[in-house]
């Protein structure tokens, strides 16, 4: 399959930013042999990524995400073999919080969270040093109802703060943020954030953990019932994207101030500026808003892969009516 049997097409639910459509939709221009259309084998998509993987990156900077829909991806191994195909190094989910399960190869279930849970706009592991250049998404089974992926671009958040809210992005740039989370020993999947520190850190034990979280920059507390106390170090709320010279709202701010609360963790005490003084809720709850404003839900259908660049582009998850089961791979 050649680049020039890939085509843009419209889908209803894509928004304009600047002239440029988001996210850019692909599909394939299926050839056609003795007057029939016929089926694309199950390499296609990674032999397009494979021959086209900086073109699509450039797209997905250009754009800030790329929906692959109407290729044959009709299972969690060959949608791996697309995502080895982009050509980089898997990052491993070291610092994530969601609870999840791996599938095969590079891929792993997105954040197994009871259906009704709404996950906030975030970047992919903001809230740890090291986070995924890149992630795909892959619609393994489509929800029943609801359940959508909502994008929104990261630098169309921050104008539009900037505009609103004044001190506060003034204070976020400054000073920067702390997250604060409370880990359980072993994943609760009743929560969102709920992944235990095993799990967290990779380890098994106290001294590996207390070394893990050194290596990172964050402190710990050990409590009573096994649960362990999290902090991190001063982390930027705002960064500039080198390749454009935008300034993008590169945080977990939205969802830790509202979305971090289960059992262990209460709402609204999860982040806190880089010295130490509460975030502004009336803020935060606005910055909610304008997301919303900005973003785009756009229906899954089985065997779509959706790319996202990490530094253009937040996203988040809808509730949602069982069944449903998208799949994940971060790389770096």
């Amino acid at each position: 399959m050649t680049a020039a049997s890939v085509a843009p097409v419209a889908v209803p639910e894509q928004r304009e930013f600047e002239g440029l459509p988001f996210p850019l939709v692909l599909r394939p221009a299926p050839p056609v042999a003795n007057g029939h259309t016929t089926k694309y084998s199950k390499a296609d998509l990674s032999g397009w990524v494979a021959e086209n993987k900086q073109e699509l990156e450039r797209l997905a900077l250009k754009h800030g995400a790329v929906l692959l829909r109407g290729f044959h991806v009709p299972d969690p191994a060959v949608f791996n073999s697309v995502v080895e195909a982009l050509g980089h190094d898997e990052l491993p989910y070291i610092g994530g919080a969601a609870p999840r399960t791996l599938i095969v190869g590079r891929v792993f279930t997105a954040n197994e969270a009871p259906a009704a849970s709404v996950i906030p706009f975030h970047h992919e592991m903001a809230q740890v040093p090291s986070y995924p250049s890149h992630l795909f998404f892959y619609c393994d089974v489509p929800p029943a109802e609801g359940g959508q992926t909502p994008i929104c671009l990261s630098h169309e958040v921050y104008v539009r703060m900037a505009e609103a809210y004044p001190q506060f992005v003034a204070d976020l740039e400054k000073h920067g943020v702390q997250y604060t989370r409370v880990l359980p020993e072993y994943d609760d999947k009743e929560s969102a954030q709920g992944r235990g520190w095993r799990s967290t850190f990779g380890t098994t034990t106290r001294q590996d953990t207390e070394a893990a979280l050194a290596s990172m920059g964050m402190t710990g507390e050990w409590l009573p019932n096994g649960d362990l106390k999290t902090v991190t170090g001063v982390l930027p709320a705002v960064q500039v994207d080198p390749r454009t010279g935008r300034k993008v709202w590169f945080n977990s701010v939205v969802a830790a101030f509202t979305g971090w609360k289960d059992v262990r963790n209460e709402e609204g005490k999860a982040v806190v500026l880089g010295d130490g003084r509460p975030l502004d809720g009336a803020a935060v709850n606005a910055c909610l808003k304008i997301m919303n404003d900005v973003a785009v839900d756009f229906p899954w259908q089985q065997g779509d892969v959706l790319l996202i660049d990490n530094k253009v582009t937040m996203h988040g998850r809808r509730s949602f009516k069982p069944p449903r089961r998208i799949l994940a791979s971060l790389v770096k």
